[in-house]
């Protein structure tokens, strides 16, 4: 057999289970407390038993001076075993249960002593002390041996010193009481002991259904494997606490949230500040896969409630996909557009060839002129007043749609955008949702007709979108801006109530403003204000022309 390291050894005498050992280092330390604890209390009983001891000699000693008698029967008689002043130390020491009560003169000649033979001889420890008129306690050895003593003076009625008493304690007696008290105390610590043996054991039992009966080995693998697989993977995830504080924070969540490490640990609110997005991390807007915009950035989120009170909250990023998906949808439109131009150009070209083969050549050309010029006059009458080329364009592709779906789409003669816009792009993206909306609601009226009106108020644009399509609610004119609000069956690609939400957030993000009202044509008017659109005159900055997100 290969020899084992001592620790592989050391490793298999271990429980490996949470639950054992914390019950092992709880008994370790409940015993642990109750040995120190019991070796605390008798460290100091010793010392306490010896200084009552020492008292109540002392007090003994007291109470057998304060007599009068014995000062006068010390002066009038000699040291004797029937003498007064023996007679009544002996009385004393029988009634306090002391080891002897010694009566000596100024000189240390004993006048009365437990030991008849000690009556008339000197003592044997310094009674210097006492007779100077000082009270002593101490612990000492003499001819009885060790005892606990007191000493004090002796006076007379005059308060003169004429000798001293001294009471002894037996020592033996104060150690067995010492002793008589440690079965007792060991009684108190082994009941403590089994008290806390059974608070380890119950507390070990709730570790064990926390933890699931793991080993720590186990758990440190989970974590580690925790904290690699919230960090790595491409999905933001968010989790709560009962009382809605950010808890934890992986790092796609910081990128599309737009917050960092700081955020942890502080209310949702407030790390997020109000909106829907904070509403459906918070549990406030219940469902599945719901829509959020944050910043520039489409979000999917989902949100699991935990056992504990709080909940975890998974983020995906949809804004490439929607804006594909947009893209998609606009492609199918330009087609089904370009197909139905497809087919009204064949009608006209078997026009024009009946025109020829009938030799009415002078009616073919003026119908020539007319099909060609209804689309030029169109072209022409929007880039003569809108100025920005980008969104001139856009006006123009959205009109050739809007007549193939039998919808009208007007320019006011009043409307007038100059080429001085500070973000195209953005204006291209609302005026491109606002339409699409329009001509949804407008197609399949009678007398179908959008109107599209840009204007300016010094380096303010006014947009102003309106159709004869059913209108919006009153109730609802604010609820149609919410992520995720529409009226419209779902696109291709996922789901709908983008394009008013980015709308709104694009006019606020430039300090403006955008809102639903009625048409005076009985539709919806929705009207967007930019109030610093516009460069200065003399400053007409050149801008990068940025794609059109569009809603469906």
């Amino acid at each position: 057999m290969s020899p084992t390291s001592p620790a592989r050894r050391l490793r298999l005498g271990l429980p490996r289970r949470v639950f054992s050992q914390v019950l092992l280092m709880q008994l370790a330390i409940a015993a642990g407390v109750a040995v120190l604890a019991t070796g605390l209390f008798l460290a100091p009983l010793s010392d306490q038993l010896d200084d009552q001891a020492m008292r109540r000699a002392l007090a003994i000693a007291q109470t057998t001076a304060a007599q009068p008698q014995i000062a006068d029967d010390l002066r009038s008689s000699k040291p004797a075993v029937d003498g007064p002043v023996q007679t009544e130390a002996e009385r004393i020491r029988r009634a306090s249960g002391a080891e002897y009560v010694v009566i000596m003169n100024k000189d240390g000649v004993r006048w009365s002593h437990t030991d008849h033979d000690e009556i008339g001889r000197v003592v044997s420890t310094d009674p210097s002390d006492a007779l100077a008129g000082d009270e002593v306690m101490e612990i000492d050895d003499g001819t009885l041996g060790r005892s606990a003593r007191g000493k004090v003076p002796l006076r007379d009625i005059d308060g003169d010193i004429v000798g001293a008493v001294s009471v002894g304690i037996e020592y033996d007696s104060v150690r067995a009481r010492l002793i008589h008290a440690i079965p007792g105390l060991f009684a108190y610590a082994g009941g403590a002991l089994a008290v806390g043996a059974l608070a380890a054991y119950l507390i070990s039992r709730r570790v064990q259904r926390q933890t699931r009966d793991l080993a720590f080995s186990d758990i440190s693998a989970l974590l580690a494997e925790r904290e690699a697989m919230l960090h790595s993977i491409r999905e933001g995830v968010v989790a709560l606490d009962r009382a809605g504080r950010v808890r934890l924070l992986n790092d796609e969540a910081q990128r599309l949230l737009g917050i960092g490490t700081e955020a942890i640990g502080q209310p949702l609110d407030t790390a997020l500040g109000p909106g829907r997005t904070t509403d459906v991390l918070a549990g406030r807007v219940t469902g599945t896969d719901l829509l959020t915009v944050r910043g520039q950035r489409v979000l999917v989120a989902n949100r699991m409630p935990t056992d504990d009170g709080g909940a975890v909250a998974t983020l995906r990023d949809r804004t490439e996909l929607e804006q594909l998906g947009r893209e998609l949808d606009s492609t199918r439109g330009l087609i089904d557009a370009l197909r139905a131009q497809d087919h009204e150009h064949a009608n006209r070209m078997h026009t024009l060839l009946g025109l020829l083969e009938l030799e009415m050549y002078e009616e073919a050309a003026e119908f020539v002129g007319e099909v060609a010029g209804a689309h030029r006059v169109t072209a022409e009458q929007i880039t003569e007043k809108i100025g920005d080329p980008l969104l001139a364009a856009l006006l123009v592709g959205k009109a050739t749609v809007a007549a193939e779906r039998g919808v009208a789409l007007a320019v006011p003669r009043e409307t007038a955008l100059p080429d001085r816009l500070i973000d195209p792009g953005g204006l291209v993206t609302i005026v491109g949702n606002l339409v699409d909306n329009a001509l949804d609601a407008a197609a399949g009226t009678p007398h179908a007709r959008v109107e599209v009106d840009v204007r300016t108020e010094g380096r303010a644009v006014v947009l102003r979108v309106s159709d004869t399509g059913p209108g919006v609610p009153p109730e609802q004119r604010e609820t149609i801006f919410m992520e995720g609000w529409s009226t419209k069956e779902p696109p291709a690609h996922g789901k709908r109530g983008i394009g008013l939400a980015l709308v709104r957030r694009l006019a606020e993000r430039q300090g403006g403003s955008a809102r639903a009202d009625a048409s005076p044509d009985g539709g919806a008017e929705f009207t967007v204000v930019l109030p610093e659109a516009l460069a200065q005159a003399e400053l007409a900055p050149t801008s990068e022309l940025a794609p059109t997100e569009e809603t469906r």
